[in-house]
């Protein structure tokens, strides 16, 4: 793959993972409840969903989802209902201050962010868009595929750190079960509202 069509698949990828959506909100929502290092596991998670989802895209499955109506809505319909359980769950998260000697309560694990992914259609759409705006066709195809991986890693490891560092900017301000209650019925929703998006 030639420089210049590499950087534009980085541009259009890195607009796709800084902007705010339900990996993000996820995120910043658990390194402002357990912290930066705590809430790595979610961001892996998330990474290896989208290396998946893209993987599938670039073989074949991809195409199915083009042709077939019906798995788009089922992708729609279970992406909604997965996003509504996870706003549920974060904003009714329990107050916890992040240095205590207590045993804390567990962030959410790597499988939640994978799971999220294979069933995220806006996550589809952007592995669609990228396999087919930036794909070379022949013997090219592979190594494409495989630049396309290492940039869509590239770019979701440094916007989920950009989301985890300002998710524990957040953590360290907040004070008090009251700002805490507040801030996860406030993450909560706008992870709700990303389903919005999802039926645009």
């Amino acid at each position: 793959m030639e420089l210049n069509i590499f950087l534009s698949m980085l541009g259009f990828l890195w607009v796709a993972a800084i902007t705010p959506g339900p990996n993000n909100m996820l995120l910043t929502a658990s390194a402002a409840n357990y912290g930066f290092i705590r809430s790595i596991m979610l961001l892996v998670g998330i990474m290896i969903g989208m290396q998946l989802m893209l993987l599938m895209v670039a073989f074949g499955i991809g195409g199915l989802i083009l042709l077939c109506p019906s798995l788009h809505l089922f992708l729609k319909v279970a992406g909604s209902v997965y996003l509504l359980w996870l706003s549920w769950k974060i904003a009714t998260a329990p107050y916890e201050k992040l240095n205590t000697d207590a045993v804390p309560s567990r962030p959410m694990p790597l499988w939640q962010g994978g799971v999220l992914q294979l069933i995220n259609p806006k996550a589809w759409l952007m592995a669609l868009g990228a396999v087919a705006s930036f794909s070379l066709a022949g013997a090219q195809y592979l190594h494409s595929v495989v630049a396309i991986s290492i940039g869509m890693a590239l770019v979701n490891l440094l916007a989920g750190i950009i989301w985890l560092g300002f998710g524990t900017a957040i953590g360290r301000i907040l004070r008090g079960r009251r700002a805490w209650k507040i801030f996860n019925l406030a993450m909560g929703l706008l992870t709700a509202s990303c389903v919005f998006l999802i039926w645009h």
